[in-house]
């Protein structure tokens, strides 16, 4: 109906058209991505994912939830800084939350000389783990030789602890790992790279 007043007011028709549909298409563009947040947006209430308060990593940023809004969510970086993510983000990639699970597995590796005796620095590495207080009796402790690397003999150390002590009992394991090997003979390799020089004669 619209059209045919426009055509019988001598209005160029297609012209309208043309200007309306790219319009159209120009405000759908612009809102696909707002559009996209917001439906993220509604996925992260509905799921729950992580609430505020976790500590996560999304679309590449690790912080702690400070807020999750509709179109956005707000993280708070360990250094301090604020970054806001949009929904849409959060929702395209994979979600790690390190808070959600009460207990968590500290990962450590130690390494010692290939002359070193293993059972002494196994033992060790037990007895550091065993004392430690924050050191969770079940799941039990595991180490392991993981790997045999280039200039030593690598130890996987896998102990649990509850969430909220996992900086302090991976920092207080790499400090006291260190002086009790040491103490017990070991020796703690570094990479080293061995340089040859040659003299070449000029004539």
């Amino acid at each position: 109906v619209i059209v045919a007043a426009l055509d019988s007011l001598g209005v160029p028709v297609t012209s309208v058209m043309a200007v309306l549909g790219a319009a159209g298409l120009a405000i759908g563009l612009a809102l696909k991505d707002s559009l996209g947040n917001f439906a993220a947006g509604v996925m992260l209430v509905m799921f729950r994912p992580f609430s505020k308060g976790d500590f996560v990593e999304v679309a590449g940023i690790s912080g702690k939830v400070e807020e999750i809004r509709i179109f956005s969510t707000y993280l708070l970086t360990p250094d301090n800084k604020l970054i806001v993510v949009p929904n849409g983000q959060v929702g395209a990639e994979p979600i790690t939350n390190y808070t959600r699970m009460d207990t968590r597995r500290v990962d450590m590796m130690f390494g010692v000389g290939y002359d070193d005796d293993l059972k002494t620095a196994r033992s060790v590495l037990e007895k550091i783990c065993n004392e430690h207080p924050l050191v969770l009796d079940e799941p039990a402790t595991k180490i392991f030789v993981k790997e045999l690397g280039a200039s030593s003999v690598d130890f996987a150390v896998r102990p649990w602890c509850k969430t909220d002590d996992y900086w302090t009992v991976w920092g207080d394991l790499l400090e006291t790992g260190k002086v009790e090997l040491e103490a017990a003979g070991c020796n703690i390799p570094y990479p080293q790279t061995d340089v040859h020089l040659h003299t070449v004669n000029s004539d």
